[in-house]
């Protein structure tokens, strides 16, 4: 029996993706080959970038004058590349609404005149800040934002207006809403949470604002050098490349993206309608700014949080430990988490308030 996986990262994938690569794992294409063995300049495979590409154009209405691209290096290693490929004043204005945007915001400190504009740390993360009233500097080459908030459990739901280039870590969100591309210059996605298994990230970036790298980037950071490559200037993680193109196929088949955010919002809605109707369990972010895909909650006191966790992996409930930053339990409900196992975790959460209130 196959557990639901509530990982934050890597996570669940859909079962009829993991049941399709494991029947062409030994032979792809008709290659005699697995496509972890294949070179990656083997036509069958190009093919598969090629079909990744045109497939994420597609789904998330990406224009041609944006470069698409498949990298290494998960999205901490973008934290370093943005700022190496946009900062040509040497000033950038950061959203601290998180961990990772922080560490974003760190890795920019080092390459120039980096600031946190606004930050939620004061509440602990529980919201994002007032975009009307951040006090955006002039001057600056970009506004870095982390869209959604996988440890603590907020989102963005709108995006700031800004006179600099919008720069988005998607990471725990890419491809379960619809956004409207234009209004970002690049985008940027570690693909382990909602799209492939760890090893590749998207990058989205309007390929006028990545002709002139730093020029000390290195050259496997430069996006204009894997644009120009088409994401093969080496060789890149195939088979993490190849999964996310076997995902993104199901997406299209399933309806796209809109398809798609309306079983997360269905699934999201669900857990926190429970959530909120029990004395038992809490959910401390804003309302209006809860996630869809990360829902931390706690039990009324740490003993209890461990004992749920126990009792939930028996069920087949697991990796619901909260972040150590913030303990509880998280619930990731990715686009690949079925709504049966939301409403089995729902399940066990009634059983388990009935038995310990």
């Amino acid at each position: 029996m196959r557990a639901y996986n509530f990982s934050a990262g890597p996570s669940t994938l859909p079962l009829d993706v993991l049941e399709e690569a494991q029947r062409e794992f030994l032979d792809f294409s008709g290659t005699g080959m697995s496509v972890t063995e294949i070179s990656h300049r083997n036509k069958a495979f190009s093919q598969i970038v090629e079909e990744g590409e045109r497939l994420l154009r597609e789904l998330l209405h990406i224009p041609e004058d944006y470069a698409v691209l498949f990298v290494q290096g998960g999205a901490s290693t973008q934290f370093a590349a943005v700022p190496l490929n946009l900062m040509h004043n040497g000033k950038a204005d950061y959203i601290v609404t998180g961990n990772f945007a922080k560490k974003a915001f760190e890795e920019g400190k080092i390459y120039g005149d980096a600031a946190c504009v606004a930050s939620s740390a004061d509440k602990t993360y529980t919201y994002i800040p007032d975009l009307k009233n951040v006090p955006f500097r002039d001057g600056t080459d970009y506004v870095h934002i982390c869209s959604n908030n996988t440890i603590f459990g907020t989102r963005y739901i709108e995006f700031p207006e800004t006179k600099a280039t919008l720069v988005a870590d998607m990471s725990s969100e890419i491809l379960s809403r619809e956004i409207d591309v234009n209004k970002f210059g690049v985008i940027y996605a570690g693909a382990q949470k909602n799209l492939a298994p760890a090893g590749v990230t998207i990058v989205i970036a309007k390929r006028s604002l990545i002709q002139s790298p730093l020029p000390l980037c290195p050259t496997m950071l430069q996006w204009k050098v894997q644009d120009e490559n088409g994401s093969l200037y080496n060789t890149p993680p195939c088979f993490s490349i190849y999964m996310a193109v076997l995902v993104l196929r199901k997406f299209k088949k399933e309806g796209g993206i809109k398809a798609i955010n309306e079983i997360n919002e269905y699934k999201a809605g669900l857990l926190y309608d429970f959530i909120d109707n029990s004395s038992f369990y809490t959910n401390s972010v804003v309302k209006k700014y809860r996630s869809i895909m990360n829902v931390p909650f706690v039990t009324p006191s740490a003993e209890q949080d461990e004992s749920f966790l126990k009792g939930a992996a028996k069920e087949g409930l697991v990796s619901l430990k909260g972040h150590r930053l913030v303990g509880g339990m998280r619930a990731s409900i990715y686009n690949a988490m079925p709504v049966e196992g939301v409403k089995a975790l729902i399940a066990y959460m009634k059983k388990f308030e009935k038995d310990n209130a």
